[in-house]
């Protein structure tokens, strides 16, 4: 059982850490991918995935959690939302609708040998499940396949987020859940890979495929509602020219997908970020997004927070959370105003809650 670490950094205007996950600690080898949202009750939920036996991405991996109800400060004891034995169940993807929260997540066989789910599949198979909580995260339905539905046959590779979905929250699509996914498909050119969404229309009672990326060479992506109703899809790129993230943006809640750029002012090693929306504009403050990932074009090192009050269209703030070695990250915006990131840190040896607000990533 995991006990709560905390660990104060910098001065008491700057961020607060607290290791949520330590690697070697709880029956795992390592914990990685994180994915953090906050309920209706003020509840942060930190998921990621707790690797059994070893730091590889394939094998025994199951879907853990812990929860905080004093804003990151303690968390309770670590809980397994999804086991399948020595398979893998992974890629956390949680979306908060009112009292419920959903969480997407992709399978795949670890070893051969028979899954109490999936008897008889080949070892590569990606498939796709949701459950879900209505209890605060508390406890969590048995998951269900939505494969079906969300991934075109065509496709090989598949992964839900990892991170958090968004609810639209205006236009003729509000109340739509999003969830960013990516997927690979492979063909005569060789293998292309390509990010997408997945919607549901009725509240997670149904999800379906929405659009793709126009070009390919991104993934793991995360998804943002801007101020004139469009999304901006944000995704990991595999462009060798230019190692930055790329955007491309939806008029219709994720159906279809367009002018896809390069976004040269967010560096990326090739990894995995986040992005997040603190606030809407009002009539007395502009809006806010929010954006983390290791900010080098080289390494996994240099945790940076971003911020612009344009949609995205300029960043010209950011700080530095974590100089050293660290990946994979996921904001969230808590309900006192304060932002949270639950990332991964010092070479997979822990995951950690740092939280700050706004004045401290502008350097006020």
């Amino acid at each position: 059982m995991l006990a709560p670490l905390a660990r104060a950094v910098q001065d008491a205007a700057g961020p607060v850490e607290t290791d949520v996950y330590v690697s070697g600690q709880g029956g795992y080898d390592t914990y990685r991918i994180p994915s953090v949202v906050v309920t209706s009750k003020g509840t942060l939920l930190a998921f990621c995935e707790g690797r059994r036996k070893s730091r590889s991405d394939a094998g025994d991996i199951d879907l853990v959690l812990r929860r905080s109800r004093d804003g990151g400060r303690t968390w309770s004891p670590l809980t397994v939302v999804w086991d399948d034995g020595a398979n893998t169940c992974g890629n956390p993807c949680a979306v908060v609708d009112g009292e419920r929260i959903w969480l997407l997540a992709t399978w795949n066989r670890g070893t051969i040998g028979e899954s109490r789910i999936a008897p008889g599949l080949g070892e590569d198979s990606r498939r796709v499940f949701v459950t879900s909580s209505s209890d605060d995260g508390a406890s969590w339905a048995e998951p269900v396949e939505i494969t079906a539905d969300v991934k075109d046959p065509a496709w090989t590779w598949y992964a839900t987020g990892p991170g958090a979905g968004i609810r639209l929250e205006r236009g003729g699509h509000r109340g739509r859940l999003v969830i960013p996914c990516d997927h690979k498909v492979s063909g005569e050119d060789g293998e292309r890979y390509l990010s997408h969404v997945i919607v549901s229309d009725d509240h997670g009672a149904s999800w379906r495929r929405g659009g793709s990326s126009p070009r390919d060479q991104v993934n793991e992506c995360e998804v943002v509602e801007l101020e004139d109703c469009r999304l901006m899809l944000d995704m990991r790129s595999y462009d060798p020219k230019q190692r930055a993230r790329q955007v491309c943006f939806s008029d219709d809640g994720g159906e279809t997908w367009r002018d896809q750029r390069v976004d040269p002012t967010r560096i990326e090693p090739i990894c995995q970020a986040s992005l997040r929306r603190l606030r809407w504009a009002s009539d007395d403050r502009t809006g806010v997004l929010l954006f983390s990932n290791p900010a080098s074009t080289k390494a996994r090192v240099a945790l940076t927070i971003r911020a612009s009050e344009d949609d995205g269209a300029t960043w010209p703030w950011s700080r530095v959370l974590h100089e050293g070695g660290s990946a994979y990250s996921c904001l969230v915006s808590l309900q006192d105003g304060t932002i949270g990131c639950l990332y991964e840190a010092d070479d997979y040896a822990r995951i950690a809650f740092a939280r700050f607000d706004l004045a401290w990533v502008k350097g006020d």
